[in-house]
């Protein structure tokens, strides 16, 4: 395994743990912002609080999951450094 492939592997690793609090937090800044268009409120502080706790729940759900891929991809890193070295 070369470097080049390493980095690859990485910044997957990196979009694909990013992509469900990224995706989940996107949906609920445009629900709050659809609803705040709709009531006509433009309190900025309004979105930070149901931002915070979807950020919590998917940490909750999906957090084994994050912490299963982090493992695996850093038990392979070890285990090629010989390789890498090599």
């Amino acid at each position: 395994m070369d470097i080049v492939a390493l980095a690859q592997q990485a910044l997957q690793l990196a979009l694909m743990l990013a992509a469900p609090l990224l995706i989940a937090l996107f949906a609920t800044g445009l629900i709050i912002s659809m609803l705040q268009a709709a009531t006509q409120i433009q309190e900025m502080t309004l979105s930070f609080l149901p931002k915070l706790l979807v950020l919590f729940a998917v940490l909750v759900f999906a957090g084994g999951w994050i912490i299963d891929r982090l493992i695996e991809f850093t038990r392979d890193l070890l285990l090629s450094v010989p390789a890498i070295v090599s």
